[in-house]
Protein backbone atom coordinates (compact mmCIF):
# COMPACT_ATOMS: atom_id res chain seq x y z
CA UNK A 1 0.00 0.00 0.00
CA UNK A 2 1.57 3.84 -0.76
CA UNK A 3 2.47 4.97 1.99
CA UNK A 4 3.63 8.56 0.25
CA UNK A 5 2.07 11.20 -1.53
CA UNK A 6 4.38 10.43 -4.54
CA UNK A 7 3.93 7.08 -3.53
CA UNK A 8 0.32 6.75 -4.33
CA UNK A 9 0.36 8.96 -7.71
CA UNK A 10 3.15 6.47 -8.71
CA UNK A 11 0.64 3.19 -7.88
CA UNK A 12 -1.92 5.00 -10.19
CA UNK A 13 -1.67 3.43 -13.94
CA UNK A 14 -4.20 5.21 -15.28
CA UNK A 15 -4.41 8.59 -16.67
CA UNK A 16 -1.87 10.93 -15.50
CA UNK A 17 -4.75 13.53 -15.60
CA UNK A 18 -5.95 11.63 -12.36
CA UNK A 19 -2.64 11.69 -10.63
CA UNK A 20 -3.03 14.61 -8.33
CA UNK A 21 -6.25 16.90 -7.72
CA UNK A 22 -4.96 19.91 -9.45
CA UNK A 23 -4.23 18.21 -12.99
CA UNK A 24 -7.82 17.85 -14.14
CA UNK A 25 -9.69 20.63 -12.22
CA UNK A 26 -7.06 23.26 -13.18
CA UNK A 27 -6.83 22.25 -17.02
CA UNK A 28 -10.82 21.90 -17.60
CA UNK A 29 -11.26 25.06 -15.22
CA UNK A 30 -9.45 27.19 -17.61
CA UNK A 31 -10.76 25.25 -20.83
CA UNK A 32 -14.25 26.30 -18.89
CA UNK A 33 -13.34 29.85 -18.91
CA UNK A 34 -12.74 29.65 -22.68
CA UNK A 35 -15.90 27.81 -23.85
CA UNK A 36 -18.00 30.15 -21.56
CA UNK A 37 -16.74 33.22 -23.02
CA UNK A 38 -17.25 32.00 -26.44
CA UNK A 39 -20.50 31.47 -25.62
CA UNK A 40 -21.21 34.49 -23.43
CA UNK A 41 -19.79 36.71 -26.77
CA UNK A 42 -22.50 35.63 -29.07
CA UNK A 43 -25.12 35.57 -26.17
CA UNK A 44 -24.31 39.10 -25.40
CA UNK A 45 -24.46 40.43 -29.47
CA UNK A 46 -27.98 38.15 -29.08
CA UNK A 47 -26.55 35.75 -32.28
CA UNK A 48 -27.18 32.69 -29.99
CA UNK A 49 -29.64 31.64 -27.22
CA UNK A 50 -28.22 29.91 -24.87
CA UNK A 51 -30.41 27.04 -23.41
CA UNK A 52 -30.76 27.74 -19.74
CA UNK A 53 -33.27 28.87 -17.23
CA UNK A 54 -31.15 31.64 -16.36
CA UNK A 55 -31.21 34.70 -18.19
CA UNK A 56 -27.55 35.60 -20.47
CA UNK A 57 -25.91 38.12 -17.73
CA UNK A 58 -26.90 35.54 -14.45
CA UNK A 59 -25.57 32.54 -16.39
CA UNK A 60 -22.62 33.99 -17.42
CA UNK A 61 -22.10 35.52 -14.17
CA UNK A 62 -22.81 31.92 -12.55
CA UNK A 63 -20.52 30.32 -15.14
CA UNK A 64 -17.66 31.66 -13.88
CA UNK A 65 -17.86 32.88 -10.38
CA UNK A 66 -19.39 29.01 -9.30
CA UNK A 67 -18.23 27.14 -12.63
CA UNK A 68 -14.79 27.89 -13.31
CA UNK A 69 -13.66 29.01 -9.72
CA UNK A 70 -15.30 26.17 -8.29
CA UNK A 71 -12.74 24.08 -10.62
CA UNK A 72 -9.88 26.02 -9.28
CA UNK A 73 -11.08 26.03 -5.49
CA UNK A 74 -11.20 22.00 -5.99
CA UNK A 75 -7.75 21.79 -7.80
CA UNK A 76 -6.08 24.22 -4.97
CA UNK A 77 -7.76 22.41 -2.25
CA UNK A 78 -7.33 18.83 -3.47
CA UNK A 79 -3.56 19.28 -3.63
CA UNK A 80 -3.15 21.56 -0.47
CA UNK A 81 -4.72 19.34 1.94
CA UNK A 82 -2.79 16.55 1.74
CA UNK A 83 0.17 19.02 2.07
CA UNK A 84 -1.88 21.06 5.66
CA UNK A 85 -2.35 17.28 6.99
CA UNK A 86 0.27 14.73 5.87
CA UNK A 87 -2.77 12.37 4.88
CA UNK A 88 -2.93 10.88 1.09
CA UNK A 89 -4.25 12.78 -1.77
CA UNK A 90 -7.26 11.82 -3.63
CA UNK A 91 -6.35 10.21 -7.39
CA UNK A 92 -6.76 7.76 -9.75
CA UNK A 93 -10.93 6.98 -10.46
CA UNK A 94 -12.18 8.84 -7.25
CA UNK A 95 -10.89 12.19 -8.60
CA UNK A 96 -11.97 11.38 -11.84
CA UNK A 97 -15.55 10.82 -10.15
CA UNK A 98 -15.59 14.02 -8.32
CA UNK A 99 -14.02 15.38 -11.33
CA UNK A 100 -17.11 14.04 -13.57
CA UNK A 101 -19.97 15.75 -11.28
CA UNK A 102 -18.17 18.97 -11.95
CA UNK A 103 -18.22 18.27 -15.35
CA UNK A 104 -22.39 17.45 -15.36
CA UNK A 105 -22.98 20.39 -13.01
CA UNK A 106 -21.79 22.73 -16.24
CA UNK A 107 -24.37 20.80 -18.35
CA UNK A 108 -27.18 20.93 -16.20
CA UNK A 109 -27.04 24.70 -15.97
CA UNK A 110 -26.02 25.38 -19.04
CA UNK A 111 -28.97 23.07 -20.31
CA UNK A 112 -31.07 23.71 -17.59
CA UNK A 113 -34.17 24.78 -19.58
CA UNK A 114 -34.57 21.32 -21.09
CA UNK A 115 -34.67 19.40 -17.41
CA UNK A 116 -36.70 19.98 -14.50
CA UNK A 117 -37.22 23.24 -12.49
CA UNK A 118 -35.21 22.92 -9.40
CA UNK A 119 -33.03 19.31 -11.13
CA UNK A 120 -30.02 21.47 -12.44
CA UNK A 121 -29.43 23.45 -9.14
CA UNK A 122 -29.01 20.04 -6.99
CA UNK A 123 -26.98 18.36 -9.69
CA UNK A 124 -24.93 21.36 -9.34
CA UNK A 125 -24.85 21.77 -5.82
CA UNK A 126 -23.80 17.84 -5.33
CA UNK A 127 -20.14 18.73 -6.65
CA UNK A 128 -19.23 21.45 -3.98
CA UNK A 129 -21.33 19.71 -0.82
CA UNK A 130 -19.43 16.21 -2.01
CA UNK A 131 -16.06 18.03 -2.28
CA UNK A 132 -16.60 19.70 1.28
CA UNK A 133 -17.42 16.91 3.01
CA UNK A 134 -14.13 14.88 1.42
CA UNK A 135 -12.21 17.98 2.56
CA UNK A 136 -14.03 18.00 6.39
CA UNK A 137 -13.04 14.22 6.55
CA UNK A 138 -9.41 15.10 5.94
CA UNK A 139 -9.09 18.00 7.86
CA UNK A 140 -10.49 16.24 10.91
CA UNK A 141 -8.93 13.39 10.33
CA UNK A 142 -5.57 15.17 10.39
CA UNK A 143 -6.38 17.15 13.13
CA UNK A 144 -5.51 20.63 10.85
CA UNK A 145 -7.57 22.97 12.57
CA UNK A 146 -6.34 26.15 11.64
CA UNK A 147 -7.41 25.52 8.17
CA UNK A 148 -10.94 25.13 9.36
CA UNK A 149 -11.31 28.71 8.20
CA UNK A 150 -10.68 27.89 4.63
CA UNK A 151 -13.35 25.01 4.68
CA UNK A 152 -15.91 27.75 6.24
CA UNK A 153 -15.06 29.81 3.59
CA UNK A 154 -16.18 27.10 0.93
CA UNK A 155 -19.16 26.20 2.41
CA UNK A 156 -20.50 30.23 2.70
CA UNK A 157 -19.29 29.92 -0.93
CA UNK A 158 -21.51 27.14 -1.63
CA UNK A 159 -24.13 28.48 0.36
CA UNK A 160 -24.23 31.28 -2.03
CA UNK A 161 -24.33 29.67 -5.09
CA UNK A 162 -27.53 27.89 -3.47
CA UNK A 163 -28.85 31.62 -2.93
CA UNK A 164 -28.14 32.41 -6.67
CA UNK A 165 -30.43 29.06 -7.81
CA UNK A 166 -33.09 30.29 -5.56
CA UNK A 167 -33.32 33.40 -6.62
CA UNK A 168 -33.04 31.95 -10.35
CA UNK A 169 -36.28 29.76 -9.19
CA UNK A 170 -38.11 32.58 -7.48
CA UNK A 171 -38.18 34.81 -10.51
CA UNK A 172 -35.01 37.38 -9.30
CA UNK A 173 -32.42 38.63 -11.49
CA UNK A 174 -29.23 36.68 -9.89
CA UNK A 175 -26.93 38.70 -11.69
CA UNK A 176 -27.50 41.61 -9.28
CA UNK A 177 -28.87 39.43 -6.47
CA UNK A 178 -26.81 38.68 -2.71
CA UNK A 179 -26.17 35.09 -4.16
CA UNK A 180 -23.87 36.82 -6.64
CA UNK A 181 -22.50 39.06 -4.41
CA UNK A 182 -21.74 36.17 -1.48
CA UNK A 183 -20.24 34.49 -3.88
CA UNK A 184 -17.87 37.45 -4.92
CA UNK A 185 -17.49 38.61 -1.32
CA UNK A 186 -16.15 34.89 -0.26
CA UNK A 187 -14.13 34.61 -2.95
CA UNK A 188 -11.82 37.75 -1.91
CA UNK A 189 -11.97 37.17 1.46
CA UNK A 190 -10.17 33.56 0.53
CA UNK A 191 -7.78 35.80 -1.48
CA UNK A 192 -7.67 37.83 1.88
CA UNK A 193 -6.57 35.07 3.60
CA UNK A 194 -4.86 32.25 2.05
CA UNK A 195 -3.30 35.35 -0.52
CA UNK A 196 -1.99 36.60 2.53
CA UNK A 197 -0.48 33.62 3.41
CA UNK A 198 1.49 32.93 0.27
CA UNK A 199 2.22 35.56 -1.17
CA UNK A 200 4.67 37.19 1.44
CA UNK A 201 5.99 33.58 2.05
CA UNK A 202 6.98 33.01 -2.04
CA UNK A 203 7.84 36.57 -1.94
CA UNK A 204 10.47 36.16 0.94
CA UNK A 205 11.96 32.78 -0.55
CA UNK A 206 12.92 34.61 -4.02
CA UNK A 207 14.70 37.33 -2.16
CA UNK A 208 16.28 35.78 0.07
CA UNK A 209 17.25 32.89 -2.92
CA UNK A 210 18.23 35.93 -5.21
CA UNK A 211 20.20 37.44 -2.29
CA UNK A 212 18.25 40.66 -1.71
CA UNK A 213 18.44 42.31 1.46
CA UNK A 214 14.43 43.25 1.56
CA UNK A 215 12.24 41.25 3.55
CA UNK A 216 8.67 41.39 3.25
CA UNK A 217 6.43 41.39 6.69
CA UNK A 218 5.66 37.82 7.91
CA UNK A 219 2.51 36.56 7.11
CA UNK A 220 -0.44 36.76 9.34
CA UNK A 221 1.19 39.28 11.74
CA UNK A 222 -1.21 41.18 14.43
CA UNK A 223 -2.02 44.03 11.74
CA UNK A 224 -2.88 41.41 8.98
CA UNK A 225 -5.44 39.39 11.47
CA UNK A 226 -7.06 43.33 12.15
CA UNK A 227 -7.37 43.88 8.48
CA UNK A 228 -9.44 40.34 7.79
CA UNK A 229 -11.49 40.85 10.95
CA UNK A 230 -11.97 44.52 9.63
CA UNK A 231 -12.86 43.19 5.92
CA UNK A 232 -15.61 40.82 7.01
CA UNK A 233 -17.89 43.06 8.59
CA UNK A 234 -17.32 45.66 5.11
CA UNK A 235 -17.89 42.89 2.58
CA UNK A 236 -20.89 41.97 4.72
CA UNK A 237 -22.73 45.66 4.38
CA UNK A 238 -21.82 44.98 0.70
CA UNK A 239 -23.43 41.83 0.23
CA UNK A 240 -26.50 42.89 2.07
CA UNK A 241 -26.63 46.56 1.72
CA UNK A 242 -24.62 47.53 -1.51
CA UNK A 243 -26.20 51.20 -2.17
CA UNK A 244 -26.05 52.69 1.26
CA UNK A 245 -23.32 55.83 1.93
CA UNK A 246 -21.91 53.11 5.26
CA UNK A 247 -20.86 50.90 2.33
CA UNK A 248 -19.46 53.18 0.31
CA UNK A 249 -17.35 54.47 3.12
CA UNK A 250 -16.23 51.27 4.81
CA UNK A 251 -15.44 49.82 1.00
CA UNK A 252 -12.70 52.89 0.72
CA UNK A 253 -11.41 52.38 4.51
CA UNK A 254 -11.20 48.76 3.23
CA UNK A 255 -9.31 49.48 0.39
CA UNK A 256 -6.75 52.03 2.33
CA UNK A 257 -6.21 48.39 4.58
CA UNK A 258 -5.84 46.46 2.03
CA UNK A 259 -3.13 48.87 0.34
CA UNK A 260 -1.74 48.91 3.71
CA UNK A 261 -1.32 45.25 4.27
CA UNK A 262 -0.10 44.95 0.88
CA UNK A 263 2.64 47.32 0.65
CA UNK A 264 4.16 45.70 4.15
CA UNK A 265 4.94 42.78 1.41
CA UNK A 266 7.96 44.82 -0.57
CA UNK A 267 6.02 44.22 -3.81
CA UNK A 268 7.86 46.69 -5.70
CA UNK A 269 10.83 44.49 -5.46
CA UNK A 270 9.53 41.58 -7.16
CA UNK A 271 8.91 42.68 -10.78
CA UNK A 272 12.01 40.74 -12.11
CA UNK A 273 9.94 37.69 -11.71
CA UNK A 274 6.59 37.30 -13.40
CA UNK A 275 5.22 34.57 -11.29
CA UNK A 276 5.76 36.76 -8.04
CA UNK A 277 4.73 40.21 -9.42
CA UNK A 278 1.30 38.64 -10.74
CA UNK A 279 0.52 37.29 -7.18
CA UNK A 280 0.99 41.06 -5.88
CA UNK A 281 -0.79 42.43 -9.41
CA UNK A 282 -3.88 40.45 -8.24
CA UNK A 283 -3.89 40.90 -4.26
CA UNK A 284 -3.73 44.68 -5.74
CA UNK A 285 -6.88 44.46 -7.48
CA UNK A 286 -8.72 43.88 -4.07
CA UNK A 287 -7.93 47.26 -2.30
CA UNK A 288 -8.38 48.48 -6.23
CA UNK A 289 -11.70 46.93 -6.65
CA UNK A 290 -12.72 48.38 -2.99
CA UNK A 291 -11.66 51.79 -3.64
CA UNK A 292 -13.85 51.78 -7.69
CA UNK A 293 -16.77 50.20 -5.52
CA UNK A 294 -16.82 52.73 -3.09
CA UNK A 295 -16.13 55.52 -5.68
CA UNK A 296 -18.17 54.65 -8.24
CA UNK A 297 -21.21 55.10 -5.24
CA UNK A 298 -20.46 58.19 -4.51
CA UNK A 299 -19.94 59.02 -8.07
CA UNK A 300 -23.63 57.88 -8.64
CA UNK A 301 -23.35 54.99 -10.32
CA UNK A 302 -23.85 52.13 -7.14
CA UNK A 303 -23.56 48.80 -8.33
CA UNK A 304 -21.31 49.54 -11.39
CA UNK A 305 -20.54 45.83 -13.17
CA UNK A 306 -17.56 47.83 -14.39
CA UNK A 307 -16.54 48.64 -11.28
CA UNK A 308 -17.55 44.57 -9.65
CA UNK A 309 -15.26 43.02 -12.45
CA UNK A 310 -12.04 44.51 -10.68
CA UNK A 311 -12.62 41.78 -7.96
CA UNK A 312 -14.43 39.66 -10.65
CA UNK A 313 -12.14 39.33 -13.31
CA UNK A 314 -9.56 40.85 -11.91
CA UNK A 315 -8.36 40.06 -8.47
CA UNK A 316 -10.34 36.11 -8.63
CA UNK A 317 -9.19 35.65 -12.12
CA UNK A 318 -5.95 36.79 -11.91
CA UNK A 319 -5.07 35.16 -8.16
CA UNK A 320 -6.66 31.60 -9.85
CA UNK A 321 -4.16 32.22 -12.47
CA UNK A 322 -0.81 33.08 -10.86
CA UNK A 323 -2.34 30.08 -8.46
CA UNK A 324 -2.81 27.79 -11.74
CA UNK A 325 0.49 28.70 -13.46
CA UNK A 326 2.60 28.42 -10.61
CA UNK A 327 1.21 25.01 -8.87
CA UNK A 328 1.35 23.69 -12.41
CA UNK A 329 5.21 24.23 -12.48
CA UNK A 330 5.91 22.71 -9.11
CA UNK A 331 4.03 20.09 -8.87
CA UNK A 332 5.00 18.67 -12.34
CA UNK A 333 9.09 19.03 -11.57
CA UNK A 334 9.52 22.60 -13.93
CA UNK A 335 11.35 25.34 -12.80
CA UNK A 336 9.46 27.62 -10.82
CA UNK A 337 10.03 30.93 -13.49
CA UNK A 338 7.86 31.66 -16.29
CA UNK A 339 8.91 31.88 -19.64
CA UNK A 340 7.20 34.39 -22.21
CA UNK A 341 3.88 32.37 -23.41
CA UNK A 342 3.40 32.69 -19.23
CA UNK A 343 4.23 36.32 -19.24
CA UNK A 344 1.89 37.15 -22.40
CA UNK A 345 -0.67 34.72 -20.70
CA UNK A 346 -0.75 37.31 -17.64
CA UNK A 347 -0.28 40.52 -19.79
CA UNK A 348 -3.82 39.16 -21.52
CA UNK A 349 -5.65 38.83 -18.85
CA UNK A 350 -4.90 42.18 -17.48
CA UNK A 351 -5.61 43.96 -20.28
CA UNK A 352 -8.86 42.00 -20.02
CA UNK A 353 -9.63 43.48 -16.84
CA UNK A 354 -8.79 46.95 -18.05
CA UNK A 355 -10.57 46.98 -21.19
CA UNK A 356 -13.78 45.62 -19.00
CA UNK A 357 -13.33 48.53 -16.45
CA UNK A 358 -13.11 51.09 -19.58
CA UNK A 359 -16.21 49.53 -20.85
CA UNK A 360 -18.56 51.93 -19.95
CA UNK A 361 -16.86 54.39 -22.36
CA UNK A 362 -18.01 51.81 -25.30
CA UNK A 363 -19.19 48.34 -26.45
CA UNK A 364 -16.34 47.22 -28.40
CA UNK A 365 -14.23 47.49 -25.16
CA UNK A 366 -16.39 44.58 -23.33
CA UNK A 367 -15.64 42.76 -26.63
CA UNK A 368 -11.96 43.15 -26.32
CA UNK A 369 -11.66 42.11 -22.77
CA UNK A 370 -13.44 39.25 -23.87
CA UNK A 371 -11.13 38.39 -26.44
CA UNK A 372 -8.26 38.95 -24.40
CA UNK A 373 -9.65 36.52 -21.58
CA UNK A 374 -10.27 34.03 -24.07
CA UNK A 375 -6.53 34.60 -25.44
CA UNK A 376 -5.25 34.30 -22.07
CA UNK A 377 -7.35 30.94 -20.69
CA UNK A 378 -6.83 29.34 -24.28
CA UNK A 379 -3.22 30.10 -23.59
CA UNK A 380 -2.51 28.24 -20.78
CA UNK A 381 -5.10 24.99 -21.92
CA UNK A 382 -2.24 24.85 -24.75
CA UNK A 383 1.36 25.63 -22.80
CA UNK A 384 0.19 24.15 -19.68
CA UNK A 385 -2.35 21.41 -20.80
CA UNK A 386 0.90 19.16 -21.98
CA UNK A 387 2.55 19.43 -18.35
CA UNK A 388 -0.92 18.31 -16.63
CA UNK A 389 -1.21 15.49 -19.01
CA UNK A 390 1.44 14.06 -18.66
CA UNK A 391 3.18 12.32 -15.47
CA UNK A 392 5.70 14.13 -13.50
CA UNK A 393 9.47 13.34 -14.70
CA UNK A 394 11.36 10.83 -12.20
CA UNK A 395 14.12 12.23 -10.74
Amino acid sequence: MASTSAEQMRAWQGPALFSFGFRPFFLFGALWAVLAMLLWLPALMGAITLPTRFDPVSWHAHAFLFGYLGAVLAGFLLTAVPNWTGRLPMVGWRLAALFALWVVGRIAVLFSALIPAGLAAGIDLAFPVVLGGLILREIVAGRNWRNLIVLALFAVFTLANALFHIEAVTGGYPAQGIGLRLGIATAVMMIAVIGGRIVPSFTRNWLAKAGRTARPAPPMQRFDKLVLLATIPVLGLWVFWPIEPLTAVALLAMGVLHLARQVRWQPHHTLREPLLWVLHAAYLLVPVGAFALGLSQIAGMPGSAASQHLWMAGAIGAMTMAVMTRASLGHTGRALTANTATVVIYLCLFGAVLARALSSAHIALSHLSGVLWIVGFAGFVAFYGPLLLRPKPER
